[in-house]
Order: C-alpha cells, then sequence, then structure tokens
C-alpha cells in the first residue's frame, strides 16, 4: 500500500456493526467481560482502546514500523523513551532539541542517574569522541528545532550498530511523508503529534513508532504502567488529520520554499535557513534524505532567520498580520515565533549561544494559504522596520 493510500485506510476497518467508513470514538473506560479473564481483547481504557489502537497503526504504517503508541503529548512519548534506561545509563543528544526535551533530560532525568552529553550531531566525529561503556541511546532532531541543523541518519546508524546503541529519532519537523528514519536504520521514532500529523492546533499528543518486538514490548508495558495516553477524542482528531497528511505536507513545503527565497533576498535578514535552499550548509543532505515515498524532495515548513537585533525581531513580530505569533508549529495556518523568549526560554543563555540561537532569531511555521499573501503579509511588516 503506497503512502497517500496508506495515510487514509492503515489501522482503519469499517465499524462492524454499523459499517461505519470512519472509525468511531471509543468514548469508554472499561469493557464487559463474559466471566472473569474472558474478555475481548479489551479489558481497561488504559490499556486498549480501539480509536486510539487505529490511530497507532495508522502512524506506525506511515513510518514504516510495525508497532505504534500513542501518548498524551511529544514530552510523554521523550518520556516513556527515558524510561527504558537505568541509573548510570548515558545517553547522547543533538545539542540543538526542542527546549521541552533539553528541560525534561536536564531538569528531570538527570535527577534519575541518567547521564547526558550535547553534542553537535551533524559531525559524526563528535558522536564518536561522545560514547563511552554506558552510552546506551542517541537522541537526534533533524532537521533542529530552530537552526534546522541536519544529521545523516544512516551514517549514525551504521555507528549505532557498531556500538550497540539505541538509536531514536524525533521526526516531528518533517513528518514520515519527507523523512523515515526506521528506513534509514533508526530503533525508534517519535513526534509530537500536536505538530504536523495533527495539523490544526486543536490537539495535544505524542507517538512513538518501532519495528523490534522486544522494544516495542518494553514500551507497551510502559504505556500501560505510566498510563500517559491521548483521550479517545484526541486519537480520533490526529487519524481524521492524518487522511491528508500528504496534500498538507507537499502544500508547506512548496510555501516554505518560496518564503525562504524572499527572505534570502531581503536586506533585513542576514541570515536565512531552510534545508532546501542550496545556500544551507547541508543541503546536499537534504536532497539525500529528505524525499517523500515518491521520491520528490521536500524539508516541511520550517524557516529560520536572523535580522540584525532583538528590537528589529520584535518589531517585526508585532506587526505581521497574518502570521500569528504563537508557540508550536505544524498547523495549516502560519505561525511565527521568537525561539529564544518562548520555545526555547528555559535553555540556558550559555547553550543558545554555542548553538547560534540568538535574540534575533525568528522561526516561521509556514502554513498552507496562499503564499502571495504570506509574502506581503511578512514585506508590510518590514516597512519602517
Amino acid at each position: 500500500m503506497k503512502f497517500a493510500t496508506a495515510a487514509i485506510h492503515a489501522g482503519q476497518e469499517k465499524e462492524a456493526k454499523t459499517g461505519a467508513v470512519i472509525p468511531p470514538i471509543f468514548q469508554n473506560s472499561t469493557y464487559a467481560q463474559k466471566g472473569p479473564g474472558e474478555h475481548t481483547g479489551y479489558e481497561y481504557g488504559r490499556t486498549q482502546n480501539p480509536t486510539r489502537e487505529a490511530m497507532e497503526k495508522n502512524v506506525a504504517a506511515l513510518e514504516s514500523g510495525t508497532h505504534g503508541f500513542a501518548f498524551g503529548s511529544g514530552l510523554a512519548a521523550i518520556s516513556t523513551v527515558a524510561q527504558l534506561f537505568q541509573a548510570g545509563d548515558h545517553i547522547i543528544a543533538t545539542e540543538n532539541v526542542y527546549g521541552g526535551t533539553y528541560r525534561f533530560f536536564t531538569k528531570v532525568m538527570e535527577k534519575f542517574g541518567l547521564k547526558f552529553s550535547w553534542v553537535d550531531t551533524s559531525d559524526l566525529q563528535h558522536i564518536k569522541n561522545a560514547i563511552t561503556p554506558n552510552t546506551k541511546m542517541i537522541f537526534v532532531e533533524t532537521p533542529t528545532n530552530p537552526m534546522l541543523v541536519l544529521s545523516d541518519l544512516a551514517a549514525i546508524a551504521d555507528l549505532c550498530r557498531e556500538e550497540n546503541i539505541l538509536l531514536t529519532v524525533d521526526n516531528t519537523f518533517l513528518s514520515p511523508y519527507f523523512q523515515r528514519p526506521l528506513e534509514l536504520g533508526a530503533d525508534i521514532v517519535l513526534h509530537s503529534t500536536t505538530k504536523y500529523l495533527n495539523g490544526h492546533s486543536d490537539v495535544i499528543g505524542g507517538v512513538i513508532v518501532v519495528k523490534n518486538d522486544e522494544l516495542a514490548q518494553k514500551i507497551g508495558f510502559l504505556q500501560n504502567a505510566v498510563g500517559a495516553v491521548p483521550s479517545p477524542f484526541d486519537a480520533w482528531l490526529v487519524l481524521r488529520s492524518l487522511k491528508t497528511l500528504p496534500l498538507r505536507m507537499k502544500a508547506h513545503a512548496e510555501n516554505a520554499i518560496k518564503i525562504a527565497e524572499f527572505l534570502q533576498g531581503h536586506p533585513a535578514f542576514h541570515t536565512v535557513s531552510y534545508p532546501d535552499l542550496p545556500s544551507h550548509p547541508q543541503f546536499a543532505l537534504a536532497q539525500k534524505q529528505h524525499k517523500s515515498p515518491g521520491g520528490s524532495i521536500g524539508s516541511g515548513g520550517m524557516v529560520t532567520c536572523i535580522t540584525e537585533s532583538f528590537d528589529k525581531a520584535q518589531a517585526i513580530l508585532r506587526k505581521l498580520k497574518v502570521f500569528t505569533l504563537a508557540e508550536s508549529l505544524g498547523g495549516v495556518e502560519s505561525l511565527v515565533c521568537h525561539p529564544a523568549s518562548m520555545t526555547h526560554a528555559s535553555v540556558p543563555p550559555a547553550m543558545r549561544e554555542k548553538i547560534g540561537l540568538s535574540d534575533a532569531l525568528i522561526r516561521f511555521s509556514v502554513g498552507v494559504e496562499d503564499a502571495d499573501d504570506l509574502i506581503k503579509d511578512i514585506e508590510q511588516a518590514l516597512e519602517g522596520v
């Protein structure tokens, strides 16, 4: 089954009693049993839910995996991955990750004895230098948030196999439409379903996908034991949205390259980053790694740019009208944010400086509106600035 077909049909069966085409919302907490332990495969809503299972199977199919696990947020998914390890284990993580991920690893998991090394995972040698006898996982975000630095997943996966280390990839920025880490050798792929997978700014959620049965058993145990699962309604909303994922991602990418080219040609910005721009330092890797199932190249809808000062960035942000100043990303509507004071405020200034996240950086989440209207909005915001 090809990607666009799987997005609509994978994991979804017609409802047996009525023949309903769309899987219903099973909004229930428990299930009737004929006798003690005699059930239909469903016992309790935290453990199993048919609506959630349909969504999990759908995402797993799109990510070329065999097992999907849904959670109440992207950070709940990351928390579950972290709980695969124990005190003394060492994790190598991309130094420029989402601020919430950095905060969770450093402020929560370090208290439980996990050790972290923050490295530039775009350089394989940096990863090799950080490996210790206790290294159990490499956690990669690519493209990074918000600097849009890429990591070569196939090369890192080869290294992980040599060293018997798990490779986990946060694929939120590209979705499985433009990047499928499991196909490149990763062991675990995760998403904030809040972003592109749902794409309508009305759900908080997360998902993990694997294709190893033993790993799936461990994650399934944690999903049930910890219980950070989404509501059936939220799972249904994501399942609804996945049907249009190929259409939306193509539109996001088409708009994003137009916005990136416009910004690059404007004197107000001295740095513009988008992986499909030939000026991007890792343009060649993007052309190899960011491919739709049909073979077209695309790098999603995230574009960042740096102006000359925080004051100028603030003035631009206040004047935008079609772009909404807000946290989050990946919705059909265009958003814009100031990472240093919003999404990455929890990252220490020294780390922000190290990765190049300046106070003058603006992050655009380019939606699927008409590109001309988006460009005009930026133009009017730049007038007099």
